[in-house]
Parts: C-alpha cells; sequence; structure tokens
C-alpha cells in the first residue's frame, strides 16, 4: 500500500480560455472542478490504475468538504484530519497550446494541535505501508522540516519516503534521507544556482540531492521528458504528447507511474473495486478543537469516535521525537526489502521511468488535473534515450 499526505490540499478549478490577455474580459470555453494537492492526486492516480493507496487529507470549511466528497465520489480511502481553517480554492487557466496560468492561495495555518494530530494521523495507518509519500507545499506556520522528522522515523522502520516538494522543505528532507525525491527542472536549479539547460546539468543537481541525503532522484523536465538518477547509473527519456491540455498534476501522475512499478513488482497484482465502496475513509478527530459544524453531511464512514488509537508520540510542532517505529503495531524493517532492491536494480530503475513518463505525458492531454486511467496511458510513445550530458533540454 502506498500512503500519502497533502499537508495543503486544495480544490483546482480549472477553465479553459482561447487566449490569455491581461485585463480583458474573457469567455471560458469549460471549466471543471477537482481535488487537489499533490499527495491526492498522486493517490488519485494510483487508485485509477488499480494501485493500493490511501490519502491523509487535513480539510476545513464548504471547500473542505467539497473535496471530501469529490474524493468519496472517486472512491478513494482516506484518513481525514478535520482543521479550524478552510481549505484552499486554486485557479487554473489552460491555453488551447497547453500553457497554463495558475494561481494557488497560501492554504489555512494549521496549529500545533491540528499538525500533531495529522502526524499522528500519518504514523498509525503507516503500519501496512510499502511507500509514504510526503508532497506538496507547507501551509502557513508550519515548520520546513516536517517532512524530515517524518522521513526520520519512517525510514528508521524500513518503510520507503519519497518526497515531492520545495525550497528549504526540500533540502531539510534530503537530509532526513529519503529513498525517492522528485524535484521538478526549477527546484533543480534552485540547487545548482543556475539554469538547467543541458541534461548533464539536471544531472549535475540530482547528483547533488544525492550527495546531501537522498537516495534516487527522478526529475521531471516538463517537454524534455525527466531523467531518473540513482544508485546504479542514470536514466533519460521523454514521451510524445500529441494535444497538450493541461500539466496540473502531470508530475504527480509521474510519481504514482514510477511507484505503480515499484509496488507492483514487490508484490503481485491483486484486483481492487474502484467503485465508490473501493476502501473506508476515516476522520482523525481533535477532541472538540476544530468546528466541526457541517460536517454530519460527510461521507459516513468517515466519522470515528475518537483517537485513543493513535499514539501520542509523533509531535512535530517543535523539536520531534523521532526514535521508535512508525505506528503501534508495526516492527522495524532491516533494509534489503524488496523496495530496496528494486532502487538498486537498473532494469527495475529503466521500467519504472517508461512507466512514470507514460503517465505523466497522458496527465497532459487531460483536462484540470484530471488523473490518468489505464485506457489514456500510451507506453508506445515512450522513449528511453542516452543520457548524454550535452543533450539539449529547450526552454
Amino acid at each position: 500500500m502506498i500512503l500519502t499526505l497533502t499537508l495543503n490540499p486544495s480544490l483546482d478549478r480549472t477553465i479553459e480560455v482561447g487566449e490569455l490577455t491581461r485585463g480583458a474580459v474573457i469567455r471560458a470555453g469549460a471549466a471543471r472542478l477537482d481535488p487537489g494537492g499533490k499527495g491526492v492526486n498522486v493517490s488519485r492516480a494510483l487508485l485509477a490504475n488499480g494501485v493500493v493507496s490511501c490519502a491523509v487529507v487535513p480539510f476545513g470549511g464548504d471547500e473542505g468538504r467539497r473535496l471530501v466528497h469529490l474524493l468519496a465520489d472517486e472512491g478513494l480511502e482516506m484518513v481525514m484530519v478535520p482543521v479550524r481553517g478552510a481549505t484552499r480554492s486554486n485557479v487554473a487557466l489552460a491555453e488551447p497550446d497547453g500553457t497554463v496560468t495558475k494561481i494557488n492561495e497560501p492554504g489555512t495555518a494549521l496549529s500545533a494541535d491540528e499538525l500533531d494530530t495529522v502526524a499522528e494521523a500519518v504514523l498509525s495507518a503507516a503500519h501496512s505501508a510499502d511507500w509514504v509519500v510526503a508532497s506538496g507545499s507547507l501551509p502557513p506556520s508550519v515548520p520546513q522540516d516536517v517532512y524530515a522528522v517524518l522521513c526520520r522515523r519512517f525510514t528508521g522502520a524500513g518503510i520507503h519516503v519519497a518526497v515531492d516538494t520545495s525550497g528549504p522543505a526540500l533540502m531539510a528532507a534530503v537530509a532526513a534521507g529519503p529513498a525517492l525525491v522528485k524535484p521538478n527542472r526549477d527546484e533543480l536549479a534552485d540547487v545548482t544556482g543556475r539554469p538547467i539547460t543541458r541534461l548533464g546539468d539536471a544531472v549535475e543537481a540530482a547528483e547533488k540531492l544525492r550527495a546531501a541525503g537522498a537516495r534516487s532522484v527522478l526529475a521531471s523536465l516538463g517537454a524534455a521528458g525527466a531523467v531518473l538518477v540513482a544508485e546504479h547509473g542514470v536514466w533519460y527519456g521523454d514521451c510524445r504528447v500529441e494535444e497538450p491540455r493541461s500539466t496540473v498534476g502531470a508530475g504527480d501522475a509521474m510519481l504514482a507511474g514510477f511507484l505503480a512499478h515499484l509496488s507492483r513488482t514487490a508484490h503481485p497484482p491483486r484486483t481492487i473495486h474502484l467503485s465508490r465502496s473501493a476502501g473506508p475513509s476515516r476522520s482523525a478527530d481533535l477532541s472538540g478543537s476544530a468546528d466541526l459544524s457541517g460536517t454530519a453531511d460527510l461521507p459516513r464512514s468517515a466519522h470515528l469516535s475518537g483517537t485513543a488509537d493513535l499514539p501520542r508520540s509523533a509531535h512535530l510542532s517543535g523539536a520531534a521525537d523521532v526514535s521508535g517505529t512508525a505506528g503501534p503495531s508495526r516492527s522495524a524493517r532491516p533494509y534489503g526489502s524488496p523496495g530496496d532492491a528494486l532502487l538498486a536494480d537498473p532494469v527495475a530503475c529503466e521500467r519504472a521511468l517508461r512507466e512514470a513518463l507514460a503517465w505523466a505525458a497522458a496527465a497532459v492531454e487531460l483536462p484540470g488535473s484530471r488523473m490518468p486511467h489505464p485506457s489514456d496511458i500510451r507506453r508506445d510513445r515512450v522513449r528511453l534515450l542516452p543520457a548524454d550530458p550535452s543533450t539539449p533540454l529547450g526552454e
């Protein structure tokens, strides 16, 4: 099972326009509303392709309730944590050539108690996870080392951690030794302090992240494809996109495709139902600290009584105790698990990159932040190319 954490989820409204002209009155051609947030999107993509996943989602206000309903309609298994503030709303303006202009709200601040409750929910749910994906921007007031704290705790218990964030939060997480980080081109440029114009620039930045603690780096390079830098080599490839519609969520689909391959290779596939009943949702109770008025209309399975079954050692609001295991019923697993072997296997790395490229390209051809289903994914378009450092990556 792949567990995702999204500290700053959103409602994503995508509006398709003929041309974006500043100061003009523009008539929309179409509009759609999707659940948003990087970890949420990873779970949605996994679910759409039959890979078991669970999303930890803090939510609040009318927007939060709408988000939860949309996710429940997709059949996503969730651990829902009610918070006082309102879930943010983002707007994306998509032009016919695939250019997307995004306006993202900062999100709502999480109190120390709320952050601790989120952490406890993650640690409790992680006892059955092979991977934990910590991704997305941090809400206001949340410590920059929050992903690092969780990463240390999970890796100490033998759970693989993938991190997809930016800025100080990324560098703090890298120092905690995650199995995988997934920066984009701009985030790679921040690492070296100069533009990424050639494949060699991307590999150099990825190696700096590995030297700082990350074991593997999967870097999305936009239209130029993606590069994987791991223990035993460098792999580079791209995937043709015939009709780009929206890049929103493409990086999340890429990460989901990569992890899906590793998960399916490590564990024999099994059938899951992709209906509304695909998995129960759960809710972490804040014991009266949140305004829960209006939550009676949430999915019936979302209501649990209290948090007595959650561990009380996962405080992330300040200096964190990162000793112990990731949950009350999990014993620490030594390195050498199937996931470790796959990350060190050149064949598995190549195949995982192929899958990642195919899923990302499929997402670009879909409207809004819709995640690709099996019928959307065209693996025949993927090309694995020589990892020549002089390869230009375009603008």
